[in-house]
């Protein structure tokens, strides 16, 4: 097993950056450190625009004109799903609590949200009424999503406080799940540009675009 083709690896423009998505031409990172979200340019690698998140930011996602961002909030870390609105900031009225108090990613596949618990080394697909209509397992634990075709793509790790962590595919009509690369750093968040794949080399602040493995 090959490891990723790193493209380029740039310094994060707050420490500890832990999720991530790509949104309308734009990388979008939220900090564990800040506990803020930022709007990047990945040409120029400025930032236009940011925003505090209502807690710790661990996943985000686009959905159509606007993102979700999975939170940990309040001293108990409650796992809650936010409406994140480009430019104008946080719906303080929209608050969708994770299943069973738990996740970290999420993934949109354009029409479902999908939410991945760590620990539990589950996907979990949300209806329109919120609840879970389908559970997909990952061989490892879940530290990135994202939903490309058919396919859920995560990065994963058995170990977290090691250097060995996985990009995994998983087919999404079969549940079959390979593991298709070896990433050399503790990747966090996975996000897709339409060519290329973006995570966070977090504790190195630093966030990194490689190659989607064919």
């Amino acid at each position: 097993m090959n490891t990723i083709q790193e493209i380029k690896r740039l310094a994060s423009p707050a420490t500890r950056p832990q999720s991530l998505a790509w949104h309308h031409g734009h990388l979008w990172m939220g900090s564990m450190d800040t506990e803020t979200i930022y709007q990047i340019d990945p040409e120029n690698w400025t930032v236009p625009w940011e925003v505090k998140a209502p807690g710790v930011p661990f996943g985000m996602v686009s959905i159509g004109e606007e993102l979700r961002v999975l939170c940990g909030e309040t001293d108990e870390d409650f796992r809650i799903i936010r409406r994140l609105i480009p430019d104008r900031g946080f719906d303080t009225v929209f608050k969708l609590p994770c299943p069973d108090d738990t996740g970290s990613q999420l993934g949109f596949d354009g029409s479902n949200l999908h939410v991945s618990q760590w620990y539990n080394k589950k996907v979990l697909t949300l209806g329109e009424d919120d609840q879970v209509i389908q559970s997909v397992d990952s061989p490892h634990g879940i530290c990135g999503q994202a939903i490309i075709d058919n396919q859920i793509y995560l990065t994963t790790t058995d170990a977290e406080e090691t250097d060995e962590y996985f990009l995994t595919r998983i087919d999404r009509d079969t549940q079959a799940a390979t593991d298709i690369a070896t990433i050399s750093f503790g990747a966090r968040a996975l996000a897709f540009d339409g060519q290329n794949l973006w995570t966070n080399d977090r504790e190195n602040h630093e966030i990194v675009c490689f190659q989607r493995p064919e």
